[in-house]
């Protein structure tokens, strides 16, 4: 993971640091592995979306297509920066597409994924609504996720293991 997020990071055009940037991918992750532990979704997906999904966001604010450049980004580096089956990349891909539409339908690890990042949405003032979730799993989270959001949480993962 940290030779990916070097990577990624060394053409992101935003601060690493910024509302959308690593401690926002770290708090993704956390919340995606625990959703994960309960759906059953694929964790490998899950991981390579906190990564990938504002990974070529060109601002902080509205920024349309940032999804999409995230997905063609995961899809270009397959092979390079991490391996992954036909059918990952394919969740993963749309997982990114498709994270700032408001779905809440879809395979459980796409349901994942989105329910991961609208956990974060307290980093920018906005309180995660319970109907706006598309799992009971993030709707169990809410609370954990969304005071860590408000607070700045940084994950241990960002300085320790990414070394950020």
């Amino acid at each position: 993971m940290e030779a990916i997020v070097r990577e990624i990071l060394a053409e992101y055009a935003l601060p690493p640091r910024g509302y959308h940037g690593v401690v926002h991918w770290a708090r993704v992750l956390e919340n995606g592995l625990r959703i994960a532990e309960r759906t059953g979704a694929n964790s490998r997906v899950v991981t390579l979306f906190a990564l990938f999904h504002d990974s070529r966001r060109e601002n902080e604010g509205v920024d349309p297509g940032h999804g999409a450049r995230g997905g063609e980004l995961a899809l270009a580096t397959r092979s390079r920066w991490y391996d992954a089956t036909d059918t990952e990349v394919e969740l993963l891909v749309e997982a990114c597409r498709l994270h700032t539409d408001g779905r809440l339908d879809g395979d459980i690890t796409l349901q994942t994924c989105w329910d991961a990042d609208r956990l974060d949405l307290g980093r920018v003032g906005i309180i995660p609504q319970p109907d706006r979730l598309c799992t009971d799993a993030a709707r169990s989270l809410l609370h954990w996720a969304d005071t860590r959001a408000v607070r700045g949480h940084v994950p241990a993962l960002v300085s320790e293991a990414w070394k950020l």
